[in-house]
């Protein structure tokens, strides 16, 4: 056993081509992090682009296309597995990682600066249902 937290296990990621978990860091804020499919088991990043902060799942998947994480506001797009950009506002840019690891088909987090905290984003409690601030407008340069 891996001694880290069970998150889900690798068949729902493919299943549903991410899975969302909030977890807080050292100094007890909270964090969002995406699962993701990956040729080896899952990956696990911060859920954010670095280019602007912006949410790359904002509670209904992140965007993947042909391996990559597509981030909604500007259209950068990250390999999956590796985190690495190299088109768009966020070229030359990286994804944060978190530490996971995959054992028996389930993935573990082990990463010492996170702890987990539940299953999906982080709850905004002041948030109004119908406020739309967690959809981004897109200036993207890929068009679906």
């Amino acid at each position: 056993m891996s001694g880290g937290t069970r998150l889900t296990d690798v068949e729902t990621v493919r299943e549903e081509g991410s899975w969302l978990f909030t977890a807080r860091d050292e100094f007890g804020e909270p964090e969002e992090v995406i699962l993701v499919p990956c040729e080896d088991g899952v990956e696990a990043w911060i859920n954010r682009c670095p280019h602007e902060s912006q949410r790359l799942d904002v509670g209904r998947g992140a965007a993947i296309r042909n391996g990559e994480i597509v981030c909604p506001r500007h259209g950068s797009t990250f390999d999956s597995c590796a985190g690495d950009c190299d088109n768009g506002p966020a070229a030359d840019t990286r994804l944060v990682p978190v530490d996971v690891v995959v054992e028996d088909g389930d993935a573990y987090l082990t990463d010492g600066g996170l702890s987990f905290v539940s299953e999906g984003g982080i709850d905004d409690e002041d948030a109004d249902e119908d406020d739309d601030d967690d959809v981004p407008s897109s200036t993207s340069h890929i068009g679906f």
